[in-house]
């Protein structure tokens, strides 16, 4: 490839289920962010989603509203009759297993974890059989597609043959240290739901039995909408925070901590290190990958999880050492370097691990 055509603007069409503007699933701010920032650098790009626009947003966007039963599989058929011939670059989130026939140049395909790994962990007989199919199209994504990125080589368990690993990334410039001292009191803040596999409500019965009675002036701050109307002391739910409003909670909290069954990557860990706050987790596939099994953070069972968090609020000096880890670990997910790999990625260029190396 000559020089110009490296650096000539694309025309990049982007598949996502989710986004912010309706749902608070991880992918879809993901999609948000990284959409986001390849139009600062002069692409055009168009997201494909049944959600509405999102308020701000640079890139341009193509709405497909869905109603009914089976709306992600039924996004996947309506996917596949869309006009894609003027783009340069297909980059799936998700809905793109029926997309056999070349549409583009290349086609990307992103696997924001495993459905397989998530049936698991996640309850109801019901759901794990929904998500043991939506793995199966994770598989047949992933031969579909010319490239398949991982956001964690622990993923790779269900889908071995896929080599690129490229993390989920988070804008440095939004939630890095801004001088905003932390809180006055030993704050814990927690962004997730309440139920399912985020464990809000095991956190808030931990901090409640375990962690108050010892450290009576602790809060416990939770991003989340669903928790219910009455909270044990010390607990506080939040709801759905602007931007701005969440990366303050970031910069003021003195641990963070998300108690998950399961994550591919767990963005809010990152979200978190790059705001130089301590985190707390139990052992998922996207808290062993971001802490790298522990080292730039605590990663601990769940019956073990209220001594890990009173011992780091009454102990400034490890809360330091843990917060310088995590702005250095915060460097591997920056945006700007996740856009640059997608960037060689959609060039064709070669396979990328998980620190950009090839």
């Amino acid at each position: 490839m000559n020089r110009d055509a490296a650096s000539a603007p694309l025309r990049i069409a982007m598949i996502s289920y989710y986004l912010p503007s309706e749902s608070k699933i991880g992918v879809g701010y993901q999609v948000h962010e990284l959409a986001d920032e390849l139009a600062r650098r002069g692409h055009h790009v168009d997201v494909f989603s049944p959600c509405a626009p999102v308020e701000g947003a640079l890139y341009g966007h193509v709405h497909l509203p869905m109603t009914g039963s089976l709306r992600t599989f039924r996004f996947a058929f309506v996917m596949r009759r869309q006009d894609l011939s003027s783009y340069d670059v297909l980059h799936a989130h998700g809905e793109d297993y029926w997309m056999w026939r070349r549409r583009v140049p290349m086609h990307v395909r992103t696997l924001h974890g495993s459905c397989f790994e998530e049936a698991i962990h996640i309850r109801g007989l019901g759901q794990k059989l929904r998500m043991i199919m939506l793995g199966f199209t994770e598989v047949l994504a992933s031969i579909v597609a010319d490239r398949t990125v991982l956001i964690s080589p622990q993923t790779r368990r269900w889908t071995p043959w896929v080599r690129t690993v490229i993390p989920n990334g988070v804008d440095a410039a939004r939630f890095a240290p801004d001088g905003t001292p932390r809180s006055s009191r030993p704050t814990i803040l927690f962004v997730g739901t309440w139920r399912q596999r985020k464990r809000g409500s095991e956190l808030a019965r931990i901090f409640s039995e375990e962690v108050r009675p010892r450290v009576p002036d602790a809060r416990l701050r939770m991003v989340t909408q669903d928790a219910p109307s009455t909270l044990p002391e010390g607990v506080e739910a939040l709801g759905r925070l602007s931007d701005a409003e969440l990366a303050h909670e970031y910069r003021t909290a003195w641990v963070f901590c998300l108690p998950s069954s399961y994550e591919g990557f767990g963005i809010p860990y990152a979200e978190a290190m790059t705001a130089g706050v301590p985190v707390v987790a139990t052992p998922n596939v996207g808290a062993r990958y971001v802490t790298d099994r522990g080292r730039y953070g605590v990663v601990a069972e769940l019956d073990e999880l209220g001594g890990e968090l009173r011992a780091l609020l009454t102990d400034a000096a490890w809360r330091e050492r843990l917060s310088t880890a995590s702005l250095e670990r915060a460097k591997e997910f920056d945006l700007r370097s996740v856009a640059d790999r997608y960037e060689h990625v959609y060039r064709g260029g070669d396979d990328v691990d998980e620190f950009g190396q090839r």
